[in-house]
């Protein structure tokens, strides 16, 4: 752990280059607005959100290039685009559902920029004293940040022709990747040629249980994603193993005994039939049942995730106590000494004593809107304490899972609902319950701190890449604090746009996370909560810290479908395969051997095992970036409403096979050598 405290970056800490520039701020806002919006109508229309990391570095190479921008300029471009996105998940998860509850008649525009500036800018500010305890004093492997260093160094360079015509692994397979992820994910959500996913069910036969005369059946399922199978082979075989174990108790034991002792749901339906015939290419046989696991998933299997990650998100929180209390102590000797500046330039944050000073003053505007909404001048006094103090833990919590994962596949919904359940109890203790008033006051607090998770996450993951190419940690969080209050007022203006075009809940804008939290509300302030299911994940997360295996990876398997486990446990499979052929020829992968960060950004002198490492890591960040980059792009074509799909009920074995052939490719390439010796 203590390499990254003495990492070398890319741009060395003593070279001063141009960083926060005003173009460089110019270009973070603008794809701050652009790529944020998108992200709002995508999460709204899809239930899922793209990070913008990888799209953000590699938008902002395209226009900041020809303006002769440097590696670090890129970088806080791309932090202003990571900082728009973020925060258009934590909207959308939210403000959406205040329509969907009756407690407003349509999006109001002053309360939702507010609402997001706030828990924006409280993100960007917890995720400073949080930094060094999470990047630094932890061996997370942030796998975005990872793609986007490689992507930058691999693309941008530090400006000398030596560098390039010098490489030891060349730069192609990042575009050969990219070029692959890009090709299939069109080839999925642009053209509908292919579904993204393979899913089945086995029927084993009809069983009376307790007197219920129900289908023993079990379900599969694959999303065919390059850029899960990349985050698979960064993060390794351990964590991916993992995630994997969370999805198999999820969706291959606890909804099978579920649908047998209770019975699989069915569509009823228009909406839910035409979902049914989707998920299994137009066949409704098939597709009900498929339609009835995700029913059961959603219905009670979540809700253990949630539980588990509850719990193991407080247990992270304090097992990682001395980083954070280090972190506390550094700056607090550094505010009394005054010596913050000896610190060397990629070690130096924004001033500590002005962070803490702000963060409490934030506790004013969030009081006064509280109060604002609810006309309970002493509870949102109460409640503007807990949100601030609240934020710290949920910025923790998300900032750290997408250390594991990568903010794509951070389940940001699932610490929402977390917050909602915690603050749904806390108001039901005030006696505030069953109206729509209650269930407006309970979302706008958790709204306020999902915005803060959401941008925890990404400001992570921007900061890592920042840290292994040499930025300085200070210019990123003003970048992303720009992004945010260039955002906010946007997206309330997006949601609300999208809200009248197409009605927030109806089959053009179903808005699946909105009608989560909605039912979460409902279900605590109302009294129709699963609670069993919550308390079973709490218990499920003590028994795996009882026996010392990590909980946040397997909650997050349990939480996501398990078509997005699969694929990433393939990719760390194919890394476990890679290592272990690695020892094989050239002895232990541990040891001597360079760590991921030092071999994304490693240009020159790399030894012949690192030389197969980084091959992998800029093919598989390539798959990440081609992926995102595309997921953007459609986006953008669904918004311009140009409808370019060639079938309603795509084939899913040409995907398959296509993503088959990448899997093989991720294998290969970096072996190639190995095998052409021989």
């Amino acid at each position: 752990m203590s390499s990254r405290e003495n990492f070398q970056s890319f741009i060395p800490a003593e070279n001063n280059i141009p960083e926060i520039t005003v173009k460089a701020v110019l270009v973070g806002a603008f794809l701050a607005i652009v790529l944020g919006s998108a992200n709002a109508y995508f999460g709204l229309y899809a239930g899922m959100t793209v990070s913008a990391a990888i799209p953000g570095a590699v938008m902002a190479f395209a226009l900041l290039k020809p303006l002769k921008g440097t590696i670090l300029e890129i970088n806080i471009g791309m932090m202003g685009a990571a900082a728009g996105t973020a925060l258009a998940a934590g909207v959308i998860f939210t403000i959406p559902a205040m329509v969907l509850l009756g407690t407003w008649t349509e999006i109001q525009y002053l309360e939702t920029t507010i609402v997001a500036a706030l828990g924006g800018i409280l993100g960007v500010l917890w995720m400073i004293p949080l930094r060094r305890a999470l990047i630094l004093k932890t061996d997370l492997p942030f796998p975005e940040g990872v793609a986007v260093a490689a992507v930058l160094t691999t693309t941008v360079g530090d400006g000398s022709e030596k560098l390039k015509t010098d490489s030891a692994v060349s730069g192609i397979w990042l575009l050969i990747g990219g070029i692959l992820g890009a090709l299939l994910k069109f080839g999925q959500v642009g053209l509908k040629a292919f579904h993204g996913t393979i899913q089945g069910i086995v029927n084993i036969g009809r069983y009376d249980i307790g007197g219920g005369n129900h289908d023993g059946l079990f379900y599969g399922g694959l999303a065919s994603s390059p850029a899960l199978l990349g985050v698979g082979w960064i993060i390794g075989p351990k964590i991916a193993s993992f995630v994997f174990v969370g999805g198999l108790l999820g969706w291959v034991i606890l909804a099978p005994l579920i649908a047998l002792a209770v019975g699989i749901p069915s569509p009823t339906t228009a909406s839910e039939i035409t979902e049914a015939m989707a998920m299994a290419g137009g066949n409704f046989e098939v597709g009900r049942y498929i339609w009835g696991f995700y029913e059961i998933w959603r219905d009670y299997i979540r809700y253990i995730g949630v539980g588990s990650m509850v719990v193991g998100g407080l247990y992270t929180i304090f097992r990682l106590r001395h980083n954070l209390a280090d972190g506390i102590r550094e700056a607090i000797a550094g505010i009394k000494s005054g010596q913050d500046s000896t610190k060397k330039r990629t070690d130096q944050d924004l001033n500590f004593k002005y962070v803490f000073l702000l963060i409490g003053l934030l506790t004013i505007p969030v009081f006064l809107l509280y109060a604002y909404i609810s006309n309970e001048w002493a509870i949102s006094g109460i409640m503007a304490v807990f949100a601030i103090l609240f934020a710290f833990i949920a910025s923790a919590i998300a900032g750290y899972m997408a250390g594991l994962l990568g903010s794509s596949n951070n389940p940001t919904s699932g610490v929402t609902v977390s917050v909602l359940l915690i603050t749904s109890l806390i108001l039901l203790g005030f006696g505030l319950s069953g109206d729509v008033g209650a269930y407006g006051v309970a979302l706008l607090i958790a709204a306020v701190i999902a915005c803060c998770a959401a941008i925890s996450g990404d400001v992570l993951q921007s900061m890592t890449a920042g840290q292994m190419i040499g930025a300085t940690p200070y210019k990123q969080q003003i970048a992303e604090l720009i992004g945010i209050l260039a955002a906010a007022p946007v997206l309330a203006l997006v949601v609300s746009a999208l809200d009248k075009a197409y009605t927030i809940g109806s089959p053009n804008l179903p808005a699946p996370q909105a009608f989560l939290m909605s039912g979460v509300v409902k279900g605590v302030l109302g009294g129709e909560m699963v609670w069993p299911f919550v308390l079973a994940g709490m218990v499920l997360a003590f028994v795996l810290i009882l026996i010392d295996l990590p909980v946040l990876p397997v909650a997050i398997g349990i939480y996501l479908p398990f078509t997005l486990a699969t694929p990433i446990f393939c990719g760390g499979v194919i890394r476990h395969i890679t290592n272990k052929i690695i020892e094989k020829h050239y002895g232990s992968t541990d040891g001597e051997q360079a760590s991921e960060w030092e071999l994304a950004i490693k240009q020159t002198e790399v030894k012949p095992k690192e030389k197969i490492v980084r091959t992998g890591l800029l093919f598989t960040a390539g798959l990440i970036a081609g992926e995102a980059l595309t997921g953007v792009i459609v986006a953008f074509i669904i918004i311009s409403g140009l409808n370019i799909t060639l079938f309603d009920h795509p084939p899913s074995l040409p995907g398959l096979l296509f993503w088959l052939f990448i899997a093989l490719l991720v294998f290969y390439i970096p072996l190639r050598e190995i095998y052409s010796k021989k």
